[in-house]
Parts: structure tokens; C-alpha cells; sequence
């Protein structure tokens, strides 16, 4: 326990160098970028956020407002049928086992639909539509190529040191912009 708080300490520290926080940056962009961006040009993984784009495409901004409440009841319980719907898919079952495989890099990962509404995620969100933050806007709301880089904080699910970085997700088939994903990575593994 000591050892993890002086550890969380240090990259504190780190974190406040800007000079370091740049490269830090840098290097979890490039991370994200070219090799965990990767992960989600499959067949599968476009053909999931196509589908719920057009399941959520005619959803009114009281419709969505009232599947997030829901999710949001639903953290937690034992009986929760949106968030099962999520996190019971094989893509969401796949970016659980990409996590693990990254030896604690990639603390989370979650792909969001044209909406800003969850398709697949590596673990449970605390809210289901992200429509409303940086992560979807400064992505989705861009365009292709669009990166956005979170300040890192601690991330009480976890309990590490994380930035979220954020990318558009297009089809690569036709280029068409179709959803985001977020990437929560550790930020003591790029310092």
C-alpha cells in the first residue's frame, strides 16, 4: 500500500512538470493512435456501432436523457438489463480481454455510438450517454482524425492515475465518421 502511494505520488509530481505532462501526451496520443486504435477496425466492432446508430439515430434528447438515468439506477444492481446489453456483447467481451492483455496500460476502454450513447466497453461506466462531455464533443463533433487528451486525475473506479484519450471512429470501408472511443490509460505507464 505504501509503496503504491508513493508511486501515485511521484507520477503526481511528474504530472506537474510541463515539459513531462507534454511528452506524456505525446506518447499516450501515439499509444492510442497506432496501437490500441487497432483493436477496433474489425468487422465486428464497425457492424456494432452501425447497427446501434441506427437503432439510437431518431432518439429525442428526453429519450436518451431518460436511458442514461436508467443506466444510472442501474450501476450496481444485480437486475440491469441496459447495462448487460452493453457489457454481455461480444465486442464489449473482446475489450475486456484487449484490457487485460495490456498489462495495466489501458485501465478502460468504451466505444460510443453517433449519439454519444455507449455501444461496448471493457468495464461498467458510471453514465451511459457521454454525449454532454469532451470525450464525444471534441471527437465526434470534429470529425475524422479528432483527438482529445483529458487531464489526467485519479479515477476512482480503478484507482490509478488516468487521461482519457478520445478518438472518431470511422468506417473504414467508406471513411464515414460513425461513433468515438474513449481510452483510459494509466498514466504512470507513460511517464
Amino acid at each position: 500500500m505504501i509503496k503504491r502511494l508513493m508511486t501515485a505520488m511521484a507520477t503526481l509530481a511528474l504530472l506537474t512538470t510541463p515539459l513531462a505532462a507534454a511528452e506524456a501526451d505525446g506518447a499516450m496520443e501515439k499509444y492510442a493512435v497506432e496501437r490500441a486504435a487497432e483493436w477496433l477496425k474489425t468487422d465486428a466492432v464497425v457492424a456494432a456501432i452501425v447497427a446501434q446508430n441506427a437503432r439510437t439515430a431518431g432518439l429525442s434528447a428526453e429519450e436518451i436523457d431518460a436511458l442514461d438515468k436508467d443506466w444510472r439506477a442501474q450501476v450496481g444492481r444485480d437486475d440491469a438489463p441496459l447495462i448487460s446489453s452493453v457489457m454481455d456483447s461480444p465486442v464489449s467481451i473482446e475489450l475486456s480481454d484487449h484490457v487485460a492483455d495490456t498489462g495495466g496500460m489501458i485501465a478502460e476502454v468504451f466505444i460510443m455510438d453517433a449519439q454519444g450513447l455507449n455501444v461496448a466497453a471493457s468495464a461498467v461506466t458510471s453514465d451511459y450517454w457521454q454525449g454532454d462531455e469532451a470525450k464525444f464533443q471534441q471527437t465526434y463533433g470534429v470529425g475524422p482524425d479528432a483527438v482529445h487528451i483529458s487531464e489526467v486525475e485519479l479515477d476512482e473506479s480503478t484507482q490509478t492515475y488516468q487521461a482519457q484519450v478520445s478518438l472518431s471512429l470511422t468506417d473504414p470501408a467508406t471513411g464515414a465518421l460513425i461513433g468515438a472511443v474513449t481510452f483510459g490509460l494509466n498514466a504512470q505507464a507513460f511517464y
